[in-house]
């Protein structure tokens, strides 16, 4: 136990010397720079990114309740999760859709990143919310809520249709979205295809 009281705290490499409360202390700015652009999210976003990226998953998820593999939607929920954490920089989904899909459609179609995020937290909470009964044997509740984020993800991959950009919009509209986080977003249901 003395050995480990030797090593500093990991805090302890990134704050300024001479912070109050160390090692609780402020980051230093480049610290701080370099953990906001480590769980950045783009801001715009590829429409047709995002939209391959929801087709992945639409098609992993179409092969887990089919094939009745609750691992998989420990997978699909792990992706939801990285894109959330980190933008397309990571999940190999998003990494796919953004180098190899997205670029066959034409020049980039910019939306704005603020919904595209808030919407992969809904994935993340309802692959997570699906997740948890298929391990406890809940079958039918787990794959209740693959089919609504089947859904979801279909509409978003061959509509265009982002539900959780247009709850994002409904939410900024009224308020409790801040709206320094997306001027534009307030009025995302009146942007022009």
């Amino acid at each position: 136990m003395s050995q480990l009281a030797d090593i500093p705290a990991a805090t302890e490499f990134i704050q300024a010397p001479g912070t109050p409360g160390a090692p609780g202390g402020s980051l230093t700015p480049a610290a701080d720079s370099a953990l906001k652009r480590f769980f950045s999210f783009p801001n715009p976003v590829n429409e047709y990114a995002a939209r391959s990226t929801a087709g992945i998953v639409v098609v992993l998820a179409l092969v887990a309740v089919l094939a009745q593999w609750e691992w998989l939607v420990g997978v699909i929920a792990a992706g939801f999760i990285l894109r959330l954490a980190f933008g397309p920089r990571i999940s190999p989904a998003a990494l796919l859709s953004v180098k190899v899909l997205a670029p066959r459609f034409g020049e980039p179609r910019l939306v704005p990143g603020p919904p595209k995020r808030f919407a992969q937290g809904i994935g993340a909470l309802l692959s997570l919310a699906a997740f948890a009964p298929l391990l406890s044997g809940a079958a039918l509740p787990g794959w209740t809520l693959i089919a609504f984020l089947i859904v979801a993800a279909s509409l978003e991959a061959f509509v265009g249709l982002c539900l959780g950009c247009k709850i994002f919009g409904f939410l900024a509209r009224r308020g409790l979205i801040p709206e320094g986080i997306c001027e534009e977003c307030a009025n995302i249901g009146l942007r022009k295809p």
